[in-house]
Protein backbone atom coordinates (compact mmCIF):
# COMPACT_ATOMS: atom_id res chain seq x y z
CA UNK A 1 0.00 0.00 0.00
CA UNK A 2 1.41 3.37 -1.06
CA UNK A 3 0.75 6.81 0.33
CA UNK A 4 -2.94 7.23 1.21
CA UNK A 5 -5.06 9.30 -1.15
CA UNK A 6 -5.93 12.62 0.48
CA UNK A 7 -9.71 12.99 0.28
CA UNK A 8 -11.98 16.00 0.66
CA UNK A 9 -15.69 15.25 1.10
CA UNK A 10 -17.99 18.03 -0.08
CA UNK A 11 -21.55 17.91 1.24
CA UNK A 12 -20.25 16.01 4.26
CA UNK A 13 -23.30 16.60 6.47
CA UNK A 14 -25.76 15.09 3.99
CA UNK A 15 -26.83 11.45 3.82
CA UNK A 16 -24.35 10.53 1.11
CA UNK A 17 -21.59 12.70 2.52
CA UNK A 18 -21.85 10.99 5.88
CA UNK A 19 -21.75 7.56 4.26
CA UNK A 20 -18.68 8.45 2.16
CA UNK A 21 -16.90 9.89 5.20
CA UNK A 22 -17.65 6.85 7.37
CA UNK A 23 -16.47 4.33 4.77
CA UNK A 24 -13.41 6.42 3.83
CA UNK A 25 -12.32 6.55 7.47
CA UNK A 26 -12.18 2.75 7.48
CA UNK A 27 -10.54 2.42 4.06
CA UNK A 28 -6.71 2.32 4.21
CA UNK A 29 -6.49 3.73 0.68
CA UNK A 30 -7.73 7.11 1.92
CA UNK A 31 -6.85 9.85 4.37
CA UNK A 32 -9.92 11.99 5.04
CA UNK A 33 -8.39 15.48 5.26
CA UNK A 34 -11.48 17.72 5.10
CA UNK A 35 -15.25 17.50 5.53
CA UNK A 36 -17.01 20.45 3.91
CA UNK A 37 -20.65 21.38 4.46
CA UNK A 38 -22.78 24.50 4.52
CA UNK A 39 -22.92 24.38 8.32
CA UNK A 40 -19.24 23.50 8.76
CA UNK A 41 -20.19 20.57 11.00
CA UNK A 42 -17.91 17.60 10.43
CA UNK A 43 -18.96 13.95 10.32
CA UNK A 44 -18.59 11.66 13.34
CA UNK A 45 -15.25 10.41 12.03
CA UNK A 46 -13.68 13.63 13.26
CA UNK A 47 -12.14 14.90 10.01
CA UNK A 48 -11.34 18.63 10.04
CA UNK A 49 -14.60 20.45 9.29
CA UNK A 50 -14.99 23.48 7.02
CA UNK A 51 -17.96 25.54 5.92
CA UNK A 52 -18.53 26.02 2.20
CA UNK A 53 -17.38 29.62 2.61
CA UNK A 54 -14.08 28.36 4.06
CA UNK A 55 -12.90 26.24 1.13
CA UNK A 56 -9.72 28.25 0.76
CA UNK A 57 -8.63 27.11 4.22
CA UNK A 58 -8.81 23.40 3.40
CA UNK A 59 -5.54 21.44 3.43
CA UNK A 60 -4.02 19.91 0.31
CA UNK A 61 -6.02 17.04 -1.19
CA UNK A 62 -5.78 14.70 -4.16
CA UNK A 63 -9.46 14.23 -4.94
CA UNK A 64 -12.82 15.62 -3.83
CA UNK A 65 -16.01 13.58 -3.63
CA UNK A 66 -19.06 15.79 -3.95
CA UNK A 67 -22.65 15.02 -2.97
CA UNK A 68 -24.06 18.50 -2.45
CA UNK A 69 -26.30 20.92 -4.36
CA UNK A 70 -25.63 22.64 -7.71
CA UNK A 71 -24.74 26.07 -6.25
CA UNK A 72 -22.05 24.53 -4.04
CA UNK A 73 -20.67 22.48 -6.90
CA UNK A 74 -19.91 25.66 -8.86
CA UNK A 75 -17.49 26.82 -6.15
CA UNK A 76 -15.97 23.37 -5.70
CA UNK A 77 -15.15 23.09 -9.40
CA UNK A 78 -13.16 26.32 -9.27
CA UNK A 79 -11.43 25.17 -6.09
CA UNK A 80 -10.40 21.82 -7.57
CA UNK A 81 -9.07 23.60 -10.65
CA UNK A 82 -7.02 25.93 -8.47
CA UNK A 83 -5.60 23.03 -6.46
CA UNK A 84 -5.13 20.71 -9.44
CA UNK A 85 -7.20 18.03 -7.71
CA UNK A 86 -9.47 15.41 -9.25
CA UNK A 87 -13.24 15.69 -8.78
CA UNK A 88 -15.87 12.98 -8.39
CA UNK A 89 -19.42 14.32 -8.22
CA UNK A 90 -22.80 12.73 -7.71
CA UNK A 91 -24.74 15.98 -7.37
CA UNK A 92 -27.92 15.92 -9.47
CA UNK A 93 -30.32 18.56 -10.73
CA UNK A 94 -27.62 20.14 -12.93
CA UNK A 95 -28.66 22.85 -15.37
CA UNK A 96 -27.05 23.27 -18.82
CA UNK A 97 -24.80 26.07 -17.53
CA UNK A 98 -23.32 23.86 -14.82
CA UNK A 99 -22.86 20.95 -17.22
CA UNK A 100 -20.98 23.28 -19.55
CA UNK A 101 -18.84 24.47 -16.64
CA UNK A 102 -17.97 20.88 -15.74
CA UNK A 103 -16.99 20.15 -19.34
CA UNK A 104 -14.69 23.18 -19.28
CA UNK A 105 -13.08 22.06 -16.01
CA UNK A 106 -12.36 18.65 -17.49
CA UNK A 107 -9.79 20.29 -19.74
CA UNK A 108 -7.61 20.95 -16.68
CA UNK A 109 -8.52 18.25 -14.12
CA UNK A 110 -9.76 14.65 -14.21
CA UNK A 111 -13.50 14.90 -13.56
CA UNK A 112 -16.08 12.17 -13.16
CA UNK A 113 -19.79 12.84 -12.77
CA UNK A 114 -22.37 10.10 -12.39
CA UNK A 115 -26.03 10.19 -11.46
CA UNK A 116 -25.60 6.89 -9.66
CA UNK A 117 -22.44 5.19 -8.36
CA UNK A 118 -23.92 1.72 -7.96
CA UNK A 119 -22.14 -1.03 -9.88
CA UNK A 120 -25.54 -2.63 -10.48
CA UNK A 121 -26.91 0.54 -12.09
CA UNK A 122 -23.83 0.79 -14.31
CA UNK A 123 -24.56 -2.75 -15.50
CA UNK A 124 -28.28 -1.89 -15.89
CA UNK A 125 -27.42 1.00 -18.19
CA UNK A 126 -25.26 -1.30 -20.31
CA UNK A 127 -28.05 -3.90 -20.56
CA UNK A 128 -30.58 -1.21 -21.49
CA UNK A 129 -28.35 0.05 -24.29
CA UNK A 130 -28.12 -3.47 -25.70
CA UNK A 131 -31.85 -4.11 -25.44
CA UNK A 132 -32.89 -0.75 -26.91
CA UNK A 133 -30.54 -1.24 -29.84
CA UNK A 134 -31.69 -4.82 -30.47
CA UNK A 135 -35.50 -4.44 -30.62
CA UNK A 136 -37.70 -1.46 -31.63
CA UNK A 137 -40.03 -1.84 -28.66
CA UNK A 138 -41.52 1.08 -26.69
CA UNK A 139 -39.67 1.65 -23.42
CA UNK A 140 -40.90 3.18 -20.17
CA UNK A 141 -39.02 3.95 -16.96
CA UNK A 142 -40.36 4.21 -13.42
CA UNK A 143 -38.22 5.55 -10.59
CA UNK A 144 -39.13 5.51 -6.89
CA UNK A 145 -37.27 7.46 -4.20
CA UNK A 146 -37.72 8.75 -0.66
CA UNK A 147 -39.91 11.79 -0.03
CA UNK A 148 -36.88 13.96 0.80
CA UNK A 149 -35.43 13.79 -2.74
CA UNK A 150 -35.72 17.23 -4.33
CA UNK A 151 -35.26 16.48 -8.02
CA UNK A 152 -37.69 14.52 -10.18
CA UNK A 153 -37.13 12.60 -12.30
CA UNK A 154 -34.01 11.23 -10.69
CA UNK A 155 -30.64 11.77 -12.29
CA UNK A 156 -30.33 8.01 -12.71
CA UNK A 157 -33.62 7.81 -14.60
CA UNK A 158 -32.53 10.66 -16.88
CA UNK A 159 -29.24 8.87 -17.55
CA UNK A 160 -31.06 5.61 -18.33
CA UNK A 161 -33.49 7.42 -20.66
CA UNK A 162 -30.55 9.03 -22.47
CA UNK A 163 -28.91 5.62 -22.90
CA UNK A 164 -32.13 4.21 -24.36
CA UNK A 165 -32.52 7.18 -26.70
CA UNK A 166 -28.94 6.91 -27.91
CA UNK A 167 -29.32 3.21 -28.66
CA UNK A 168 -32.92 3.12 -29.89
CA UNK A 169 -33.60 6.59 -31.21
CA UNK A 170 -36.50 7.46 -28.88
CA UNK A 171 -36.49 9.00 -25.39
CA UNK A 172 -38.71 6.92 -23.09
CA UNK A 173 -41.19 8.52 -20.68
CA UNK A 174 -40.27 8.58 -16.98
CA UNK A 175 -42.71 8.19 -14.09
CA UNK A 176 -41.45 9.53 -10.75
CA UNK A 177 -42.80 8.35 -7.40
CA UNK A 178 -41.82 9.72 -3.99
CA UNK A 179 -42.76 7.61 -1.01
CA UNK A 180 -41.46 6.73 2.44
CA UNK A 181 -37.74 6.24 2.86
CA UNK A 182 -37.10 4.31 -0.37
CA UNK A 183 -33.38 4.50 -1.16
CA UNK A 184 -33.84 4.04 -4.89
CA UNK A 185 -35.72 1.75 -7.24
CA UNK A 186 -35.58 1.90 -11.06
CA UNK A 187 -37.77 -0.26 -13.30
CA UNK A 188 -37.60 -0.46 -17.07
CA UNK A 189 -40.25 -2.07 -19.29
CA UNK A 190 -39.82 -2.89 -22.97
CA UNK A 191 -43.26 -3.70 -24.43
CA UNK A 192 -43.08 -6.02 -27.41
CA UNK A 193 -45.93 -7.64 -29.35
CA UNK A 194 -47.16 -10.38 -27.04
CA UNK A 195 -44.24 -10.12 -24.63
CA UNK A 196 -42.67 -7.76 -22.11
CA UNK A 197 -39.06 -7.47 -21.04
CA UNK A 198 -38.39 -5.99 -17.59
CA UNK A 199 -35.09 -4.72 -16.24
CA UNK A 200 -34.60 -3.18 -12.83
CA UNK A 201 -32.44 -2.28 -9.90
CA UNK A 202 -33.26 -1.92 -6.19
CA UNK A 203 -30.89 -0.16 -3.80
CA UNK A 204 -31.14 -1.50 -0.25
CA UNK A 205 -28.87 1.10 1.38
CA UNK A 206 -26.81 4.16 0.47
CA UNK A 207 -23.50 2.49 1.19
CA UNK A 208 -23.52 1.01 -2.33
CA UNK A 209 -23.31 4.52 -3.76
CA UNK A 210 -20.64 5.62 -1.29
CA UNK A 211 -18.52 2.55 -2.03
CA UNK A 212 -18.83 3.20 -5.76
CA UNK A 213 -17.82 6.85 -5.35
CA UNK A 214 -14.78 5.87 -3.30
CA UNK A 215 -13.76 3.27 -5.88
CA UNK A 216 -14.15 5.86 -8.63
CA UNK A 217 -12.05 8.35 -6.64
CA UNK A 218 -9.29 5.81 -6.03
CA UNK A 219 -9.11 5.03 -9.75
CA UNK A 220 -9.40 8.64 -10.95
CA UNK A 221 -6.44 10.13 -9.07
CA UNK A 222 -3.46 10.48 -11.37
CA UNK A 223 -5.46 10.14 -14.59
CA UNK A 224 -5.32 12.63 -17.42
CA UNK A 225 -7.54 15.70 -17.41
CA UNK A 226 -10.82 14.88 -19.15
CA UNK A 227 -14.42 13.90 -18.47
CA UNK A 228 -14.50 10.32 -17.26
CA UNK A 229 -17.47 8.00 -16.84
CA UNK A 230 -18.03 5.40 -14.17
CA UNK A 231 -17.79 2.69 -16.83
CA UNK A 232 -14.41 4.12 -17.89
CA UNK A 233 -12.85 3.65 -14.49
CA UNK A 234 -14.66 0.49 -13.38
CA UNK A 235 -14.82 -1.66 -16.50
CA UNK A 236 -11.97 -0.60 -18.75
CA UNK A 237 -8.82 -2.71 -18.48
CA UNK A 238 -6.82 0.41 -19.28
CA UNK A 239 -8.11 2.21 -16.21
CA UNK A 240 -7.07 0.14 -13.23
CA UNK A 241 -6.32 1.71 -9.86
CA UNK A 242 -3.70 4.42 -10.14
CA UNK A 243 -2.07 3.49 -6.83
Amino acid sequence: MGTPIRLLVHGASGRMGRAVSRLAAADPRFQLVAAVSRSGAGPVEGAPAFGTAELAGCPSFDVAIDFSLPPGLHSLIEFCEARGAALVSGTTGLDPELRTRMAQAAHSIPLLWASNFSLGVALLEDLLRRAAGAVPWPISITEIHHVHKLDAPSGTAITLAAAAAQAGGHTPPIASIREGEVVGTHRIRLEGPGETLELGHVAADRDIFARGALEAAARLVGREAKSWTLADVLFSEKCGPSR
